[in-house]
């Protein structure tokens, strides 16, 4: 963390500052701070100070946890808990079994549309838009990728004022990930995949085995974004059952590492069955009974 302040003072706030006030007065402090505006040489430390006292007040969670505990709740040497800004995962492939949770929706997963941002981003979120060095608002373009480009990085071209720029787009680029240039920046839009989800870095996935596979257990196919992979079926699968693959997510843009797949498995019941199936199944059902 870059700072030990309390960050209710660094925003100048009192502790019962409701959302609009704290993001208010991040607006104000911001922009007065912005590198790109500020050029006295504390600026950019200030501005990253008053990035991190407000991704810490304005998430309800963490504000709780620094209400109750100040900076020691972050403070890895105190036990008590990690950085707020970190949260990679480590370990190689494995996977962990979730049974019953929502896929979409619910508690614990958003899949709309995550926004990527560092602090230069949230202050474009509010004020729609950077500087040039000459002190005019830097012109912003739009780029709109596929998805696989955006996980996996690729080499676009953009045309600017009648001229083709190339733009690399970073492995990783997030929805609203902004790629800066001299005197103009590119903003990053992403086409919607058929089958994959995005949420951060991480990955979320249909995938349909047959009720035999999941009653017996068995081994699967699983398409990932780096081609498909074998996932073995513990027997007794429920439908809907999470499955998360390590490290087979959405690289991440400023560290190393990967996000996770998580695959939802899905029973596949036939619509029809043969004359020797339905028979097979009759004599289960009576086994049952």
């Amino acid at each position: 963390m870059a700072s030990q302040r309390d960050y209710y003072d660094i925003l100048g706030l009192k502790k019962d500052a409701s959302e609009s006030q704290i993001k208010s007065a991040y607006r104000q402090l911001a922009l007065k701070y912005h590198p790109d505006r500020n050029k006295e040489k504390d600026a950019e430390t200030k501005f990253k100070e008053i990035n991190e006292a407000y991704q810490v007040l304005s998430d309800p969670k963490k504000r709780q946890t620094y209400d109750q505990f100040g900076h020691a709740a972050f403070d890895p040497s105190s036990g008590m808990g990690g950085n707020p800004f970190a949260g990679a995962r480590q370990g190689p492939l494995t996977w962990t079994y979730t049974t019953g949770g929502p896929f979409t929706g619910g508690s614990g997963f958003n899949f709309g549309d995550t926004d990527f941002q560092d602090p230069f981003e949230i202050f474009e979120a509010f004020f729609g838009g950077g500087f040039t060095q000459a002190g005019r608002r830097r012109p912003r373009y739009s780029l709109t990728v596929d998805f696989m480009d955006a996980v996996k990085g690729a080499d676009k071209e953009i045309t600017v004022d009648g001229q083709k720029k190339k733009v690399k787009v970073p492995a990783g680029a997030n929805e609203g990930t902004r790629i800066r240039f001299d005197q103009f920046d590119v903003t990053i839009g992403i086409r919607p995949h058929p089958r994959f989800k995005r949420d951060g870095y991480d990955l979320f996935i249909d995938h349909r085995i047959p009720f035999t596979m999941a009653a017996l257990g068995g081994t699967t196919q699983v398409e990932t974004v780096g081609g498909r992979l074998k996932l073995k079926v513990r027997p007794g699968t429920q439908s809907h059952t999470l499955v998360r693959l390590r490290g087979e997510g959405v690289p991440h843009l400023r560290r190393g590492g990967k996000g996770d797949l998580y695959v939802r498995l899905i029973l596949d019941v036939p619509e029809k069955l043969s004359k020797a199936e339905r028979t097979k199944l009759e004599e289960y059902r009576q086994l049952q009974a």
